[in-house]
C-alpha cells in the first residue's frame, strides 16, 4: 500500500511530468485521486498544506572546459593529475545569461557511476538461493568546491585526483548557487563530461599537504578543554589540492584515542575556500564524549597521494560537573581607547558575562555586562570575544593611565554554575 501511494505522491512532489511544482497538500490530493478507494483512507496530511518543497530553480550550465565549449568534439577529458578550468553561467528560462546574478556557487564533481550489489545480509532467498540485487550509484567525489558568480558567469579550476577510475566514461557535475542578499537559489547538472585517463605530462609533486587542527575554534591550543560535544576544525592546504576521491587508504581521517579500527572518514565534510582549490576546511562534530583526556590523530592526502599526519589533544570537562574558564585576557593590552575581553570555556549553554574594572587600590570604576550569544564568534565555539571597552568609567569620563585589575564573572544559564577570574590590564 505504502509503495503505491509513494510512487504517485513522488510524481507530484518532484514534478516528474514537468507541469510545475505544487504544494504538499495539493500533491496528496492529486495522489488520492489516482489510487483505489481502499488506499485513499491510508494516507493523511499533518502540517501546512500550502507549503512546497524548497527545490532550487534551474538552471546553471557548464559551458567550457579549459576554454573549449563542451559541445566541441575536441573538448578535454578530465584526466588524473590534469589541471582543469571549468566555466559556466546562470541562465533564465529562455537560456539567456542572468547578467545581474551575483552569488556563491557550490560544485560537486563525481567520477563515473558504479555498479554495486546488495550483500544479502538480511537472509532473504528466492528459488535460486540468497537474493542479491544489483544497483547503480554515483561515482566517488572527485572535487567539491566553491566559486564566485559575477554577472551570471563563473570560472574555477582544480587538479583531478590521481585516485580516479582510469577507464574513460561519463562523470557528473552538480551545481548549486545562492544569490547574494536574496532568498533565491539555483541548481544545475551536467552528465556529458568525460572522466578517465592519466595526464602523463603532469608536473612532479612529492611534498605533503599542510594541516592545522583545532577543537571548536581556531583559538584552541592542544591540551585545552572542551565540552562533551566539540567540533573538530581542520585547515588544509596544498598547491595541487586535497584528495577527497575516496581512494583506498587515501581518505581524510580522524582516529579518536588510537582506535585505528574505527576511523572517522571526513571526505564529505571538506570544502575548498571560495575561488581557491588549494585550501579548504573540515568541520565535524563529536557527540557525548567521555570526560577526560582525548587524543585525535588526523591524516590527509593531496591529489598526488602525498600524506601528512598531525595529532591534537583535548580534555573534555562535562559542563554539568564543572564550568571551566581558561586563557582569560583582554586584547589589545596595553591599549589607549579600545580593548575587548576574551576567554575559552566548555559550555554549550548561554553564559552571562560581567567584567568589573578596579583601580589597584580597589575602587570600582567600570562595569561591563553581556552574554555569550552576543560575544561568541562562530556559534558553538568555545571562544568568548566581546564586551568592548573604550577606557572610560561609568560616568563616561576618561580614566587615568596606568595598571588596573579586572574581575571576570561568568555564569552558565543552563547549569547555574559560576566562575570568577582576576587579571590585569594597562591603559596608555
Amino acid at each position: 500500500l505504502g509503495r503505491s501511494i509513494n510512487r504517485e505522491l513522488a510524481k507530484y512532489l518532484f514534478d516528474y511530468d514537468n507541469t510545475g511544482y505544487v504544494s504538499s497538500g495539493e500533491a496528496l490530493r492529486l495522489t488520492k485521486n489516482n489510487v483505489s478507494n481502499s488506499l485513499k483512507r491510508t494516507a493523511f496530511y499533518i502540517g501546512d498544506p500550502a507549503l512546497r518543497l524548497a527545490i532550487p530553480e534551474p538552471n546553471i550550465k557548464l559551458t567550457k572546459i579549459n576554454g573549449v565549449a563542451i559541445t566541441d568534439p575536441s573538448v578535454d577529458d578530465l584526466q588524473a593529475l590534469g589541471r582543469v578550468t571549468l566555466t559556466g553561467e546562470v541562465v533564465d528560462e529562455a537560456d539567456q545569461v542572468i547578467s545581474d546574478y551575483n552569488g556563491k556557487l557550490s560544485t560537486t564533481i563525481y567520477d563515473k557511476k558504479q555498479d554495486r550489489s546488495t550483500l544479502g545480509n538480511d537472509g532473504v532467498s528466492n528459488g535460486s538461493g540468497l537474493l542479491i540485487l544489483d544497483y547503480e550509484t554515483l561515482g566517488e567525489i572527485v572535487f567539491r568546491g566553491q566559486a564566485t558568480i559575477t554577472n551570471g558567469i563563473f570560472e574555477f579550476d582544480f587538479v583531478v585526483p590521481k585516485d580516479i577510475s582510469i577507464p574513460l566514461g561519463n562523470g557528473r557535475v552538480s551545481f548549486y548557487a545562492k544569490r547574494d542578499n536574496v532568498l533565491e537559489n539555483q541548481t544545475g547538472v551536467n552528465t556529458s563530461i568525460k572522466i578517465g585517463g592519466i595526464n602523463t605530462s603532469a608536473p612532479a609533486d612529492d611534498l605533503p599537504p599542510q594541516i592545522e587542527a583545532f577543537m571548536n575554534d581556531e583559538s584552541f591550543v592542544s591540551g585545552g578543554t572542551t565540552n562533551d560535544s566539540p567540533f573538530l576544525l581542520l585547515k588544509l592546504s596544498d598547491d595541487n589540492g586535497i584528495n577527497t576521491s575516496s581512494g583506498i587508504g587515501h581518505d581524510i581521517t580522524a582516529v579518536l584515542d588510537g582506535d585505528e579500527s574505527n576511523p572517522q572518514v571526513l571526505n564529505d565534510y571538506y570544502e575548498t575556500e571560495p575561488d581557491d582549490f588549494t585550501s579548504g576546511k573540515v568541520k565535524y562534530q563529536y557527540n557525548d564524549l567521555e570526560s577526560g583526556l582525548h587524543t585525535l590523530t588526523i591524516k590527509a592526502w593531496d591529489v598526488y597521494n602525498n600524506s601528512i599526519s598531525t595529532e591534537i589533544q583535548f580534555v573534555v570537562v562535562n559542563e554539568n560537573d564543572e564550568l571551566v574558564i581558561e586563557r582569560v585576557l583582554n586584547y589589545p593590552n596595553p591599549f589607549i581607547d579600545y580593548t575587548e575581553f576574551w576567554f575559552n570555556h566548555n559550555s554549550s549553554s548561554e553564559l552571562d558575562v560581567m567584567v568589573q574594572i578596579y583601580t589597584v587600590t580597589g575602587k570600582l570604576v567600570k562595569t561591563l555586562q553581556g552574554n555569550s550569544s552576543t560575544g561568541n564568534k562562530g556559534g558553538n565555539a568555545s571562544l568568548f570575544r566581546g564586551l568592548p571597552w573604550n577606557g572610560r568609567d561609568d560616568f563616561g569620563d576618561k580614566i587615568g593611565k596606568g595598571v588596573y585589575v579586572y574581575k571576570l564573572t561568568v555564569k552558565s544559564t543552563g547549569t547555574n554554575k559560576k566562575v570568577v577570574k582576576f587579571e590585569k590590564l594597562v591603559i596608555l
